[in-house]
C-alpha cells in the first residue's frame, strides 16, 4: 500500500484530472478500501481543498474551486504545455502580464525535473516572437470586456477611430477575437443598430457597465465577421475574387491576414492600391476571376497588355 503522503498526492492528481470520480473507482486506482478513500478526502479538506461528495451507490467526489489556489499537479506533457504558453505570454501582445508570466515560468522551471527543463529551454532558445509588431492591449481591458461578454452586459467605452477622432460607444459585446497581431471586439453597436468590429487597443472602458441584454447571433461566426469588418475598414481597395483551385490548396496558400475565404472559393480581400492587389493575386499562382471592383479588372487588363509587349 502506498504511504499516506504519496497516496494523498495521487488522490489529488486523480481529482484534478476530471470532474467526477466514483468512490469505488478511486479506491481501485489507489489500491485501498473505500473507507481509506473517505479518510484521505477528509485529510485533503483539512488542508484546504474543497471536495464535494455525493452519497449513495451512484455517488462520488468532485474537486471544487477553493478560496485560494492549491498546489496543482501536472503530468509531463501538461507541464511542458503550460511552460510554453507562459513563454509565449511573456512576449505577447497583452501588457501587464509579461513580468507575471516570467515569474510563473521561473517557479515552474525550478520545480521541473531536468528532462523537462531541457525540452522547455530548447523551445525558448529556438523561438523568436514577432507578436510585438502589433499594438499591445491592457490586460485589465481584456478581462473587463471578457466579463461583459460572459455576463451579457452592455459595454460603454471611449473609442479612438483610425484617424484619431475620439467618441463614445455603447455596445452589446459578443466575442473577443485575436488574429495573431491584434485583438478585436465583435459587438452589436446600439446607436448604429448593426454589427461593428473594434480594435481593443483603442478601447477605454467606462464603469459601471450597462444593463444586461439578450444575445444576438451575428451573420457569420465571430472570426469571419471580424475579418470582414477589419478588411472593410483597413483596405482602401476592397475586392472579391473567385479563386479557381481546390480548397485544400487554397487553405494552404492563404493566411488569415489574406482575407475571408468562402466555401465557394470566393476570397474577400483588399489592398492599399490596385497594384498591391494585382501583385498579391499574381503571387498565389492560381487562376482567378475578379468579381469586384471593376477598377481592378481594368487595371489587370492594362497590366496584361503591358506585359504582352515585353
Amino acid at each position: 500500500m502506498l504511504e499516506t503522503s504519496v497516496r494523498l498526492l495521487r488522490l489529488l492528481s486523480l481529482l484534478q484530472s476530471r470532474p467526477d470520480w466514483g468512490g469505488p473507482e478511486l479506491a481501485a486506482r489507489l489500491g485501498v478500501t473505500g473507507r481509506t478513500v473517505r479518510n484521505d478526502v477528509e485529510r485533503l479538506r483539512i488542508l484546504g481543498y474543497e471536495i464535494r461528495s455525493t452519497p449513495g451507490v451512484a455517488g462520488g467526489y468532485r474537486l471544487g474551486a477553493g478560496a485560494a489556489l492549491p498546489p496543482l499537479l501536472l503530468d509531463d506533457e501538461e507541464a511542458v504545455a503550460v511552460a510554453v504558453s507562459l513563454h509565449a505570454a511573456a512576449g505577447g501582445t497583452v501588457t501587464g502580464i509579461e513580468e507575471t508570466s516570467l515569474r510563473a515560468l521561473t517557479k515552474l522551471q525550478r520545480m521541473l525535473p531536468s528532462r523537462l527543463r531541457h525540452r522547455i529551454d530548447a523551445v525558448g532558445m529556438a523561438t523568436v516572437s514577432v507578436a510585438r509588431r502589433g499594438p499591445t492591449v491592457d490586460a485589465a481591458t481584456l478581462t473587463h470586456i471578457a466579463a461583459a461578454v460572459r455576463d451579457r452586459e452592455r459595454l460603454r467605452f471611449d473609442y479612438r477611430l483610425r484617424d484619431g477622432t475620439p467618441g463614445v460607444r455603447e455596445v452589446e459585446p459578443h466575442r473577443l477575437v485575436y488574429t495573431g497581431r491584434r485583438w478585436y471586439l465583435l459587438a452589436w453597436d446600439v446607436a448604429r443598430a448593426d454589427w461593428r468590429t473594434f480594435r481593443v487597443d483603442r478601447v477605454r472602458p467606462r464603469v459601471p457597465n450597462g444593463p444586461r441584454f439578450v444575445p444576438r447571433e451575428p451573420p457569420a461566426d465571430a472570426a469571419t465577421q471580424v475579418m470582414r469588418g477589419v478588411g472593410s475598414a483597413a483596405y482602401r481597395h476592397p475586392a472579391r475574387v473567385r479563386l479557381h483551385a481546390p480548397m485544400e490548396r487554397l487553405t494552404e496558400l492563404l493566411t488569415p491576414a489574406a482575407g475571408v475565404l468562402g466555401d465557394d472559393g470566393v476570397l474577400e480581400t483588399g489592398g492599399d492600391s490596385l497594384g498591391d492587389l494585382a501583385a498579391f493575386l499574381g503571387s498565389l499562382g492560381v487562376d482567378f476571376t475578379v468579381l469586384d471592383p471593376p477598377e481592378l479588372t481594368e487595371y489587370l487588363h492594362r497590366l496584361a497588355e503591358r506585359f504582352a509587349r515585353v
